[in-house]
């Protein structure tokens, strides 16, 4: 049995993962350290079905703190890594840049440093569809020009995927960038905008829509998310590659907010802003490499990814 670390194990996607992980009988150890991005409840309330299970371990910790990783892999037979513990959010890393670089490239290297002195040969890694900045071209592919991010948050995931591929080279390291592409689905963090959309909504209170609405976004729901990262763990032909994980169907703004309006069953009051900076006008992933080599299909529309998400809020009220 694969032993896997999931670092970020009580956020949105990572305890997402563990489940899936643990529903396919691999070994999991998790560590969050409960940042205040968010209601610390809402995390332990992601956790609380897999804290049940005998092959998951937990630590409340920080990747920021090399000692204490040191003391989890000195404990723990690690076979493969899935790093997903980071600072999100475009425009807090405006506001917070220093946090963002501490947490997302030093908290990465220290992970690195532990792959090295303990040899573990493989890790898939959260990147992001903000490294392409504002990219023209119809759809994202990988090999394009990522050295222009418009927000640090962007920045600090550009340079980890130049951190890993170094650690790859000196040290014969498996490793896979993921660049996700604005997941949604239930445990969604409550900053993301589907999720304060749908609160507004339902409470009658306005949202802010940026922009004329026109702006779009590939969404993905989680499931299609989970899956590509366990797809990314069983790949080996290739020792660095950076893979994006999408849905490849852009939704606009206008198209979001509609769909909303008809799974809750109200309309929407809006309240109509400037596009603020930092923020990207479209994303559209081509997913041809992650299909090619990672088998990887997303399944669930966008349609059907709302209705399941607005059925899971209700029942949390």
């Amino acid at each position: 049995m694969n032993s896997i670390l999931v670092t970020g194990a009580a956020g949105f996607i990572g305890s997402s993962l563990v489940d899936k992980l643990l529903l396919n009988n691999y070994k999991v150890i998790g560590i969050d350290n409960f940042s205040n991005n968010y209601s610390k409840q809402l995390k332990q309330q992601n956790i609380k079905e897999a804290l049940l299970n005998s092959n998951y371990t937990f630590y409340t910790s920080d990747i920021e703190n090399i000692k204490e990783l040191d003391k989890i892999f000195s404990e723990n037979k690690i076979d493969k890594i899935v790093h997903l513990a980071a600072k999100a959010g475009v425009r807090q890393s405006i506001e917070q840049p220093i946090d963002y670089i501490k947490t997302n490239i030093i908290g990465t290297v220290n992970i690195l440093e532990m792959m090295k002195k303990y040899n573990i040969k493989h890790m898939s890694m959260a990147s992001s569809s903000s490294v392409y900045g504002n990219c023209k071209a119809n759809k994202f592919s990988e090999n394009l020009n990522t050295r222009e991010p418009i927000s640090p948050y962007a920045a600090t995931k550009a340079t980890d995927e130049q951190i890993c591929y170094t650690y790859h080279y000196l040290y014969d390291l498996n490793i896979y960038m993921l660049r996700f592409f604005t997941v949604y689905g239930p445990r969604q963090r409550p900053a993301l905008v589907i999720n304060i959309f749908a609160d507004n909504i339902i409470n009658n209170k306005p949202i802010d829509v940026y922009g004329d609405g026109s702006s779009e976004r590939d969404y993905t729901y989680i499931d299609d998310i989970t899956d590509g990262i366990i797809s990314s763990l069983t790949y080996n032909k290739t020792g660095y590659e950076i893979f994006n994980l999408g849905s490849d169907n852009p939704i606009k703004l206008n198209d979001m907010i509609m769909l909303l309006e008809k799974n809750i069953g109200k309309k929407a009051k809006i309240n109509k802003l400037p596009m603020p900076l930092g923020d990207i006008y479209k994303t559209n992933a081509d997913i041809s490499k992650a299909k090619q080599l990672l088998q990887y299909t997303p399944k669930t529309s966008f349609e059907e990814g709302i209705k399941k998400f607005i059925t899971w809020k209700n029942k949390q009220c």
